[in-house]
């Protein structure tokens, strides 16, 4: 947890201006040296400062900490009715791993996890996923299905689809979908999605649906990603850094329904909305499969959500996403 203090100073911070220690010193009613030692602290969190003599201190790019009462403000009343528990964590060491915790502990259905950073945020086959403090997006929902894990086949495909209706409901266009669960905009990757499951095979089932999504990352936090990758600031050439309670709160408007509505719909009702936004439709591609790899040209989804290639031979093969990884030529 960040102290209320150093919260405090990150509220006044935020702008992105220059404040001078005497002024934050008054602002938070402590000594100028007190105001250096929580200055220091947020290197701890990643947080940088930059310090000018004669102006101050300000971060190097402003930020807005996520804010359950904001959050609230942009849900619409049919999110609202759906969503559980909100938490918002400082600092968690995976948000998905949290409510996987929670759910063996009885966590209700529709609970929310956010998080300002990550310590060990996950991606797909086990990646460690780039978790910055407080620019980019980290969202946890946990939802129970009735009919075991049989009966969500495709969630990934009906998840993916709720976010870019967030995203385009926020005014980002050119986004598309990489089968079979990121988010890309113009062949670099915006956001991801992870979805782990755990019940009876055939009974009662829960699953976390967790959320990357970069909204600022600092250009030394992208070194570490071995993809090409964008971020809303770089799309929207203009500072995002205000938006994120409001984004927060477009994407529960879309997923919580999607999640709601999903065992009686199944992936069907998703199919076509999916197809179109298909971003590698006709790309040539290489599929690793164990020992295993293909190079063919991506013929789109079947009515299972499983990825179709076609062969230089022109046969149609068909993957399924817990086989395969990929790289486009």
């Amino acid at each position: 947890m960040i102290s209320p203090k150093l919260k405090q100073l990150l509220h006044v911070l935020a702008d992105g201006q220059f404040h001078s220690g005497t002024e934050l010193a008054g602002l938070l009613g402590v000594s100028r040296s007190a105001v250096w030692k929580h200055l220091s602290a947020l290197s701890e969190f990643g947080i940088e400062l930059l310090a000018v003599s004669g102006k101050g201190y300000r971060l190097q790019s402003p930020l807005q900490l996520l804010d359950e009462q904001q959050i609230y403000q942009h849900l619409e009343g049919h999110a609202r009715s759906l969503l559980g528990e909100l938490e918002i964590h400082d600092e968690i060491h995976s948000t998905n791993t949290y409510l996987l915790d929670r759910a063996r502990l009885g966590a209700g259905i529709g609970s929310v996890c956010l998080a300002e950073r990550q310590t060990a945020g996950k991606g797909r086959r086990g990646r460690y996923w780039v978790s910055p403090f407080g620019h980019n997006i980290y969202l946890s929902i946990l939802w129970r299905f009735q009919g075991g894990p049989a009966a969500i086949s495709g969630l990934s495909l009906a998840v993916g689809v709720a976010v870019i209706r967030a995203l385009r409901g926020f005014g980002i266009v050119d986004v598309g979908l990489k089968w079979p669960n990121d988010i890309y905009w113009r062949q670099r990757k915006l956001a991801g999605i992870l979805i782990e499951v755990s019940g009876e095979s055939s009974g009662p089932c829960h699953a976390v649906i967790g959320l990357g999504l970069n909204v600022y990352l600092p250009a030394h936090e992208g070194q570490a990603i071995e993809q090409d990758w964008v971020d809303l600031h770089g799309i929207l050439a203009e500072s995002v850094h205000g938006q994120r309670n409001r984004l927060v709160g477009e994407l529960l408007n879309q997923l919580l329904p999607v999640l709601a509505e999903y065992e009686t719909r199944a992936l069907a009702h998703y199919l076509d909305e999916w197809r179109g936004y298909d971003c590698m439709q006709g790309k040539q591609i290489d599929i690793f499969m164990h020992e295993q790899s293909f190079s063919g040209v991506v013929a789109g989804i079947d009515d299972q959500g499983l990825l179709l290639l076609e062969l230089a031979d022109g046969q149609i093969r068909a993957f399924a996403s817990g086989e395969v990884s990929f790289r486009r030529i």
